[in-house]
């Protein structure tokens, strides 16, 4: 990265500096001496520590882990605003306002997971209670393995003390294979 007064300055672009204008591909094609000569420094680039966005902000920003219910910066309630037909205004419901942590959001996603797994096969359990055809063990037996798989890490997700202990368990997912 080339830097000029300690700002960057971007690779094919044009720029000024002291009443000069200098073409987009200056950088590419002047010597070092003629970069230094204006002030120009380089600077290498440092690429980002990598972190997992699903985790974290940034580097050692971890996002939160528990639900949160949100209060205003006096510590009172916040509530979740509805619209009222009547003032034409929003106005507080009685359902407090919460912000959903990261358990939440995994426990949700585990269970859609799940959900969506057990879809292929709802079809022999309808079949099962409206015809009384038996369902195959084997299916059975994936069924049973995909909700004990979702209950497992249900109860995980719940036991984790930080951001570090949930990707231990969401990396450790163990589906049934059909």
């Amino acid at each position: 990265m080339f830097l000029l007064n300690d700002k960057p300055l971007p690779l094919d672009r044009p720029f000024s500096h002291n009443g000069i204008n200098y073409p987009a591909n200056w950088l590419r094609l002047s010597t070092s001496q003629e970069k230094s000569a204006i002030g120009i420094t380089e600077q290498p680039d440092t690429p980002e520590t990598p972190y997992d966005q699903r985790f974290y902000w940034s580097p050692n920003n971890p996002k939160l882990l528990n639900d949160r219910e949100e209060s205003d910066e006096d510590g009172n309630p916040l509530y979740v605003k509805v619209y009222d037909a009547e003032t034409e205004s929003m106005v507080d419901s009685e359902e407090r306002l919460v912000t959903k942590g990261l358990k939440s959001q995994w426990v949700a996603q585990v269970k859609d997971t799940a959900g969506k797994m057990l879809a292929l096969t709802d079809w022999m359990v309808t079949r099962k209670f409206e015809r009384n055809i038996d369902i195959p063990t084997a299916t059975a037996t994936y069924r049973a393995a995909i909700v004990s798989e979702c209950d497992r890490l249900e109860t995980a997700i719940a036991a984790c003390a930080n951001v570090e202990a949930l990707i231990a368990v969401v990396s450790a997912q163990n589906w049934p294979k059909e």
